[in-house]
């Protein structure tokens, strides 16, 4: 089963819903397993793994921006920032190169 749900892929929603609707007690059995063997993850961060989650404190007009910003690009706003954040990066990263040569 879990080789499978890695695989699965749907044509549209109302197939997916369909597929978990007909699994449900298979996938409940996946998950006592899980428990049972410690091995049960939650959400994106178990799929992601080694993944590091950094806390930072930012100005509440710099958050409401980057909201906006990022509505306006079809964006989460975390999802945004993480953007705006490693494209500033690389930037720096690549200013600093040349400068060195």
């Amino acid at each position: 089963m879990k080789a499978e749900l890695k695989k699965k892929k749907f044509r549209n929603e109302a197939e997916e819903a369909k597929w978990w609707e007909q699994h449900q007690e298979a996938l409940a059995n996946e998950f006592e397993k899980a428990a049972a063997a410690g091995t049960l993850g939650h959400g994106t961060v178990a799929r992601k793994g080694a993944t590091p989650t950094t806390t930072i404190r930012l100005d509440p007009e710099d958050v409401a921006k980057a909201r906006t910003q990022a509505a306006h690009h079809g964006l989460r706003y975390q999802t945004y920032l993480k953007m705006l954040i490693h494209q500033a990066l690389h930037q720096k990263e690549a200013e600093s190169k040349t400068r060195r040569a």
